[in-house]
């Protein structure tokens, strides 16, 4: 016969039960207001270290779900070194990746050879809507600084290349803030003990000059020793700087000095006279060429000799006509000083008038220092006879260029005699 118990007893045993459960704390974390201890390499979602991905594909490929998309263009990069081929790279557009089709088995992680894919801790991503699952760059670049660290290596481990030298530029970049830090001090004391005041007005006295204009000189001479460009307009750029700095400091010396203002001022140097560049030399020019030199170091070249004869030019001009404002003119003054005989009512009819002063005879010209306009005609006989004779039709014109042009000097030189 089965018993049969007392109405109540089960009643009374969960009543037991409850008691003995109602003074102890809860077993389970009180998620949000609580965060999970989880495990240092939970697989939570996927990251994006977009500075190391290179559009290789190789993860969107590998992809079992195709939940990665990709997107990218082609830039041209410059060359790293002067001389070198420029090459084309990938840069990347759109990064993109699907959790609502990912199945987080990790293979795109493991397949990247540029550690562009890491596994981050994170999974509050929950979405009211599937389509906001699909999250952008942007957003696993922002999970990326969830990443734990890679742990650390086993004892006697080879540190690899690319750590050890991002650990020596770490510590370089430290000793220098430590050697700023230390300058630093050291010029805040010397402020205070006033050693800085006579710096501070050297560093104002300093006169300021704005770059932007090149020194002709040193760019046709880069150029003409196969300089690129971009270089030899640098370092003209820095010389003309260094020059004009130069000359203000003798300005600024002389006005100082008023015993030595009246002093015969120095005939102008080389560089003191600007020229704009911009013609070449024709002679050097045809000469370069018959002998075979490329057209743009015969041209570059050429500009250099024209420049060289105009400031030399100038220079003699400008010589030349400072002796011509001191040449004194003695008969004038010794008119002025003579007082005339009383009686006299003027200067006697008879007497000899004084000698004009001669102006000072020009300088002649030479060959060199004509232009001549549109030079590229040719002379046919000089042309013909370098055809008889066997040259190659590129020398003979532009020898019979050079012929012309010297012809055309020559007439201008005795043209200009004859006048």
């Amino acid at each position: 016969m089965a018993t049969t118990s007392l109405p109540g007893v089960g009643l009374l045993k969960g009543l037991g039960v409850t008691l003995k459960h109602l003074f102890k704390t809860p077993a389970t974390q009180l998620y949000p207001h609580e965060r999970p201890d989880l495990p240092p390499r939970t697989r939570g979602v996927i990251a994006l270290m977009e500075e190391n991905c290179t559009v290789c594909m190789l993860c969107a490929r590998e992809c079992p779900d195709w939940c990665i998309y990709i997107d990218s263009h082609k830039e041209t990069v410059p060359p790293a070194k002067e001389g070198g081929r420029a090459r084309t790279r990938n840069v990347l557009d759109r990064f993109g990746i699907d959790f609502a089709l990912c199945m987080y088995c990790g293979i795109c992680v493991e397949v990247c050879p540029f550690d562009a894919l890491f596994w981050s801790p994170e999974f509050e991503y929950a979405e009211y809507s599937m389509d906001l699952l699909l999250h952008e760059k942007g957003k696993l670049r922002e999970w990326m600084d969830t990443v734990p660290p890679p742990p650390a290596l086993d004892a006697g481990a080879v540190i690899p290349a690319e750590v050890s030298d991002a650990i020596a530029k770490a510590e370089k970049e430290l000793e220098q803030a430590a050697q700023q830090a230390e300058q630093a001090a050291k010029q805040a004391e010397q402020a205070k003990a006033g050693d800085a005041a006579p710096k501070a007005a050297a560093r104002a006295d300093e006169p300021k000059v704005e770059a932007g204009e090149i020194d002709q000189e040193t760019y046709d001479a880069l150029i003409a020793e196969g300089k690129s460009e971009r270089i030899a307009r640098s370092k003209a750029k820095a010389a003309y700087v260094k020059k004009q700095k130069a000359l203000l400091r003798e300005v600024a010396s002389g006005a100082g000095r008023e015993d030595e203002a009246a002093a015969e001022a120095p005939a102008p140097k080389a560089a003191e006279v600007h020229v704009e560049a911009g013609q070449i030399d024709q002679e050097t020019y045809d000469a370069l060429i018959a002998e075979g030199k490329p057209e743009r170091m015969a041209r570059a070249k050429a500009k250099a000799a024209w420049v060289k004869k105009e400031k030399a030019r100038l220079r003699e001009e400008a010589e030349s006509g400072g002796d011509a404002a001191q040449v004194d003119t003695p008969a004038a003054d010794t008119a002025e000083a003579t007082p005339e005989p009383e009686g006299a009512a003027g200067p006697a009819a008879d007497a000899p008038a004084p000698a004009e002063a001669e102006p000072p005879a020009e300088p002649q010209k030479k060959l060199a220092d004509v232009h001549v306009e549109g030079a590229g005609e040719i002379d046919q006989e000089t042309y013909d006879a370098l055809i008889a004779e066997g040259k190659s039709e590129r020398i003979a014109r532009s020898k019979a260029k050079a012929a012309w042009v010297k012809k055309k000097k020559q007439e201008q030189l005795d043209a200009g005699g004859d006048e």
